[in-house]
């Protein structure tokens, strides 16, 4: 029989088909026996139900049940029938099984039984085998899916920006160099220096930080362009937020000022969640129970007033509070937790930058809504945003969510040559090296605006997981590229 005439768990739970024959194909999860029967349960990873066979020792053999032990694979033929038990409305009685792959119970690691998250972190190669990582990577299928569907209706060109690139769009000089010259004994010039001459590019490359600056020239031709790709920071941060390769979304957008930019991404935002709370329904209830069984075991004041449902649809049915920096850092100065220095980093004066305390503080207790933030203090932003007529602000905006803080960065572009090159004069930022940039401010220049949106945070609040590290296949932290 062809492999590919088996029927895949979901659609047979969807459309069950008593007394037909059928092949399935699967990891076993759980198996049991009595004297009479033996119950295999097995998963292909198309939902997260597993599926019980109904094996009679009279007709498969002994051999064969004994090697059907959880993680290994197996190809089950049978009818599919009435279940008699509780938790299924049909079975599968096997005719025959074939094991596909042994997997010794000794050895393998992924046992069903409860595992701690940093256990599955050092078997990442099999965590997807388990309920949570099965869910919260259909979920991440599914939100990728949403946010290219959302663009193409919207009429936004898919750009592929490039992965090694002699820029530094943030910087902040956090960056992976490319190299291919011989680490122990590099090209030295006359000046004693590293020669980049003699390397594959003929200059100092890195792994791209953002898609921002080339997804900009798209959009002067273009007019409404994103990328959704791979990025790189070589920022040593430990954290549960951070990782050093990510993925990132980046709209840029001809003729739109700071608020389009703003309806823009709360749109955005709430069609992605939405999609998801409508696509992946029996993933995201797994999802919440799971969540609201780690909140049980919190201190009161760290647990989540509203459930992971209860959170994905309060973002998608409330409009978002609008607030400048100033009056956010009026607010924090006010507030009970800088008062009696409960901050981390307690707010004194305008012109700090907020952290992610601080933005969570904001949205949870205060506002108890998403907010976006606007007008930041241009010392702490990047040099392509848009100077406000105060000359002190810049049209940035950051919009913040319950749990994880920033999710989305973003600006209106500055647009003007002259006001642009000050501002790069002002961080010792190469003009020459960045001719190609400033090129679009001279030819054609327009009102412009792009936002950034990391991912796997956004991952993190759909799935309501605690750490970046468990929305991603294969974490890139510090000290580790294990698999």
């Amino acid at each position: 029989m062809s492999f590919n005439k088996r029927i895949k768990i979901k659609d047979l739970l969807e459309n069950p088909t008593p007394d037909e024959k059928a092949t399935l194909m699967g990891w076993v999860r759980t198996k049991r026996s009595n004297k009479h029967v033996t119950f295999i349960a097995i998963n292909d990873g198309s939902c997260i139900q597993n599926y019980q066979c109904v094996a009679d020792p009279q007709l498969i053999s002994e051999d064969i049940l004994k090697k059907a032990n959880t993680g290994a694979c197996l190809k089950i033929t049978g009818t599919i029938v009435h279940s008699q038990g509780s938790g299924q409305s049909t079975e599968i009685q096997a005719s025959a099984i074939e094991v596909l792959g042994e997997a010794d119970p000794e050895k393998f690691p992924i046992q069903p039984k409860k595992h701690s998250l940093e256990f599955l972190r050092e078997n990442a190669h099999l965590r997807v085998r388990t309920n949570t990582f099965g869910a919260i990577f259909r979920i991440r299928h599914q939100l990728s899916f949403a946010i290219h569907q959302y663009f193409h209706n919207k009429g936004f060109v898919y750009i592929h920006s490039p992965i090694i690139t002699a820029s530094d769009a943030e910087g902040a000089g956090e960056t992976f160099q490319v190299t291919t010259l011989d680490l122990k004994n590099p090209a030295i010039d006359e000046a004693g220096q590293i020669d980049f001459q003699e390397d594959f590019f003929g200059r100092a490359t890195n792994l791209t930080v953002s898609g921002q600056l080339e997804g900009e020239l798209a959009a002067m031709a273009l007019s409404e362009i994103y990328t959704f790709g791979p990025t790189f920071r070589a920022e040593n941060s430990n954290t549960t937020r951070h990782l050093a390769e990510f993925w990132m979304i980046e709209p840029e957008m001809a003729f739109y000022d700071a608020e389009d930019n703003q309806n823009l991404a709360e749109d955005f935002l709430q069609f992605v969640i939405g999609y998801a709370l409508e696509h992946c329904k029996e993933d995201l209830a797994f999802l919440d129970k799971r969540a609201a069984d780690e909140d049980k075991v919190k201190k009161a004041d760290q647990r989540s007033e509203l459930g992971l449902l209860e959170r994905l649809s309060f973002v998608t049915q409330n409009e978002f509070v609008r607030i400048t920096y100033t009056e956010a850092i009026d607010i924090l100065k006010a507030s009970k937790p800088n008062k009696k220095k409960k901050f981390a980093y307690p707010i004194e004066d305008w012109g700090t930058d907020l952290q992610s305390e601080h933005e969570r503080f904001l949205v949870e207790k205060h506002f108890k809504k998403p907010v976006i933030i606007t007008d930041y203090p241009k010392e702490i932003k990047s040099f392509y945003m848009k100077l406000n007529p105060d000359n002190k602000t810049v049209a940035a905006m950051d919009i913040l969510f319950p749990g994880i803080g920033e999710i989305v960065g973003g600006s209106q572009r500055e647009e003007n040559l002259d006001k642009l090159t000050q501002r790069m004069d002002e961080l010792e930022i190469s003009k020459e090296e960045m001719w190609w940039y400033l090129d679009t401010r001279k030819f054609g220049t327009a009102p412009h605006a792009g936002f950034g949106l990391g991912f796997e945070r956004l991952v993190q609040f759909v799935t309501g997981m605690g750490n970046i590290r468990d929305v991603i296949p294969f974490p890139r932290t510090p000290g580790n590229a294990e698999f």
